[in-house]
C-alpha cells in the first residue's frame, strides 16, 4: 500500500495554523504536521503590542484554535519543536529531537526574527524585545513596576509600546534615527502626525538621535548625552527567518522568494506569511510585507497550491495600528525609493483624515484615519489604477465613489 500523503508545516504562528484549516476546509484529508518552536499553540501577534500588552485582551483569545480544534481536525501539532533541516530530494524534514518526517509537500512559515542591538551594553538583561507572547507578559510585568523606559526604534513596535507604556503611567524616551518616525512606512508628512500624536502624551521624542551604549542605568546617544531608563525595549524591525530555506538551496532574496501561488523554487516546497517573497500580479513584483493581513490569507492561496489547484495571491497588502485614541488603517504598497506625493483629506490636527499615496496621479496606497465608513471606497480608488484630480481627491465634498471609474 502506498504511504499516505503528509503535509508538513514548519512554524507555529498564524500562517501555519491557518493553512492547517484551509487544508481541512479545501478537503485534504492526508497527515498534518505542524511544528512550532514556540511552546504554545499558534496565536496572533498584533495583541502582543496593542490589547494582550495594555492588559485589555484576555491571554485565550490571542489563540488561533484552541487544542481541541486541532484534535478534532486531525492535526498533529508539535509545540516546542523545530524544523533544523530540510532534504527536499528526500522529501524529508528533521525536527530538533533527530526525528525525519517524510512529506509530499512542505509549507514554510518561519516568520521573522527581531534585529538585535549591536552597541555595547546589548546583551544587559533589562534589554527587551517584542516579538512572542512571553515577550509581551515579560514586558508587561516590566511595565507594571518601571518608572521610566527608553524605547530604541519608532516604527510600529516602538510606537505602539510607547503608548502602551504611558497608558500604564510609565515615563517614556523614544529614541529614532531618522527625522520622522514611522518615516520609512508612511514618509515625513504623516509620520509628524505620529510625531505629534506621542509628545501630546508626553513622550520624550528624540529624533535624529543614534544609540551609542546601553549602560546599566539606561541608555547613552551618539551626543554624550544619557538616558535613564528601568527598562530599554529594541523595535528596530525584523528579519525573515530564511535560515532553513537558504541551507536547503531554495531561492532567497529578502526572504524565501514565491511565485503567485507562493510556491518556491522547488515545486513541493511553499512559504507563507513574513518570510514568503511572493510575486503578486496586481502590483507587478515580488513583495514582502510582515503584516497580519499576510499570514492570515496567504495561507488559503497556498494550501490551494500544494493541492494542486489554481490560486493566486493577489490580496493588496493591509495593515492597522491602535495608538491611544487614533485607530488607522493602510491598504496598498509603495515600493521603498519610489517617488510618489500624498494627498490629504480630512482634518490632520484633530487626526481625523484619509491619506493617498499617489504615482503618476494614481492611488497606490490610501490610509484611514478615525475615519471608519470609506474602506470599501479606499479599497477601489487604489484596485482601480486610474488616474484621479488631486484637488477632488483632497476635497471631502467630493464623493470618493465618483473618482472611482465605472466597472472598475
Amino acid at each position: 500500500m502506498p504511504a499516505p500523503t503528509t503535509f508538513v508545516i514548519a512554524g507555529g504562528g498564524l500562517a501555519a495554523a491557518k493553512a492547517a484549516e484551509a487544508l481541512r476546509e479545501e478537503g485534504f484529508d492526508g497527515t498534518i504536521v505542524l511544528v512550532g518552536r514556540e511552546p504554545h499553540l499558534p496565536y496572533e501577534r498584533p495583541p502582543l503590542s496593542k490589547g494582550y500588552l495594555q492588559g485589555g485582551d484576555e491571554r485565550q483569545k490571542i489563540f488561533v484554535h484552541d487544542a481541541g480544534w486541532y484534535r478534532e481536525h486531525a492535526v498533529d501539532v508539535r509545540t516546542g519543536v523545530t524544523v533544523t533541516a530540510v532534504d527536499p530530494a528526500a522529501h524529508q524534514v528533521t525536527l530538533s529531537g533527530g526525528e525525519r518526517l517524510r512529506y509530499d509537500k512542505l509549507l514554510l512559515a518561519t516568520g521573522a526574527t527581531p534585529r538585535r542591538l549591536t552597541v555595547p551594553g546589548h546583551d544587559r538583561g533589562h534589554v527587551l524585545y517584542l516579538r512572542t507572547v512571553d515577550d509581551s507578559d515579560r514586558l508587561r510585568a516590566t511595565l507594571s513596576t518601571a518608572r521610566r523606559i527608553a524605547v530604541v526604534g519608532a516604527g510600529w513596535i516602538g510606537l505602539e509600546t510607547a503608548a502602551a507604556a504611558r497608558a500604564a503611567g510609565v515615563a517614556v524616551t523614544v529614541i529614532e534615527q531618522e527625522r520622522q518616525p514611522l518615516l520609512g512606512a508612511l514618509g515625513p508628512e504623516i509620520g509628524a502626525v505620529f510625531a505629534g500624536l506621542h509628545r501630546e502624551h508626553g513622550v520624550d521624542l528624540r529624533l535624529g538621535a543614534r544609540l551609542a551604549e546601553v549602560t546599566e542605568e539606561g541608555v547613552r546617544l551618539a551626543d554624550g548625552s544619557h538616558i535613564d531608563a528601568d527598562a530599554v525595549v529594541a523595535g528596530i524591525g525584523a528579519v525573515p527567518d530564511t535560515d532553513l530555506a537558504a541551507a536547503a538551496g531554495l531561492t532567497v532574496d529578502n526572504g524565501v522568494k514565491t511565485t503567485a501561488d507562493l510556491r518556491t523554487s522547488d515545486p513541493d516546497i511553499f512559504a507563507a506569511g513574513d518570510v514568503a517573497n511572493a510575486y503578486h500580479p496586481r502590483l507587478g513584483g515580488h513583495v514582502r510585507v510582515e503584516h497580519w493581513a499576510n499570514a492570515l490569507n496567504q495561507p488559503a492561496v497556498a494550501a490551494r497550491a500544494m493541492l494542486g489547484k489554481e490560486a493566486a495571491y493577489e490580496e493588496l497588502p493591509y495593515f492597522y495600528t491602535d495608538q491611544y485614541d487614533l485607530g488607522m488603517e493602510y491598504l496598498g504598497h509603495v515600493p521603498p525609493g519610489t517617488a510618489h506625493d500624498v494627498v490629504v483629506r480630512g482634518d490632520v490636527r484633530e487626526r481625523a483624515f484619509l491619506a493617498f499615496w499617489l504615482r503618476d496621479d494614481r492611488v497606490i496606497a490610501a490610509m484611514n484615519v478615525n475615519i471608519w465608513d470609506q474602506g470599501d471606497q479606499l479599497k477601489a480608488l487604489v484596485l482601480a489604477g486610474s488616474p484621479v484630480e488631486r484637488a477632488a481627491l483632497a476635497d471631502p465634498s467630493v464623493a470618493l465613489e465618483r473618482l472611482v471609474p465605472s466597472g472598475a
